[in-house]
């Protein structure tokens, strides 16, 4: 990212958020934040608290202290669907897709808020385009699907929401190389069209190799920030 758009403004931050499970802190005190057009990778090992993260700042989960803002409004206790009809859409781990529903029904679910009939099957259009494979199989039901297949889809009905900030929880997960490479490339092209990209990936490398900036997390803490050179020299070992 260049010095004039680091000067871009903050769009989504954490502010000493902390986030409990039955009487156990999953994140202490985080302070995050992303400006607009950045892509920025979250790190850490298994446990580290990076999807109870996205998952707070979604409205999935409630903070048990601090608050999350965005677009400049503090929005902890706002229903996920108001943070998605003001932009902010999640991809979760495992994709958590309609299986029972096909791959079209599945995509138009993304734009359920939407009421710009026109402009929403020229998104469809878009995504068939971005998925060719989705668009041959658009009447197959989506639990049929391999699990590259389902990360499409996911990805798709993300997109049709319009997201000014996407939030995506381990993308590559369980996928054969070549697929990591089309969702990778996906999200290159998402984050060069304006969209502000948080990414939580368990393959640091590639995470930070993407990455305009990073934060490495460690037991619900953050415990290095800074520009992606710096956070993935400082943590290969």
């Amino acid at each position: 990212m260049s010095a004039l758009e680091s000067t871009a403004p903050v769009v989504l931050a954490t502010r000493d958020l902390s986030v409990s499970y039955c009487g156990i802190q999953a994140v202490k005190q985080l302070s995050i934040e992303l400006r607009a057009g950045e892509l920025v990778s979250l790190i850490g090992a298994n446990g580290a608290g990076k999807t109870t993260t996205l998952k707070a700042i979604c409205g999935l989960l409630a903070p048990t202290a601090g608050h999350v803002d965005y677009l400049g409004e503090a929005v902890s206790g706002q229903g996920p669907w108001r943070l998605v009809e003001r932009g902010l859409v999640m991809v979760p781990e495992g994709r958590g897709i309609f299986t029972r529903m096909s791959i079209d029904e599945n995509l138009r679910m993304g734009a359920y808020l939407r009421r710009d009939k026109q402009a929403i099957e020229e998104d469809m259009a878009a995504v068939y385009g971005r998925f060719p494979r989705l668009k041959e199989r658009f009447r197959q039901l989506a639990g049929t699907l391999s699990g590259g297949e389902q990360q499409m889809v996911a990805m798709g009905r993300a997109l049709l929401a319009r997201p000014k900030v996407l939030l995506l929880d381990e993308p590559s997960m369980g996928l054969s190389p070549i697929m990591v490479e089309t969702i990778f490339e996906v999200v290159r092209d998402v984050s060069k069209q304006g969209v502000t990209v948080l990414l939580v990936e368990q393959n640091a490398q590639r995470a930070l190799e993407m990455a305009d900036r990073a934060y490495v997390m460690d037991s619900g803490e953050m415990v290095l920030a800074g520009p992606a050179r710096r956070c993935r020299t400082s943590t290969s070992t």
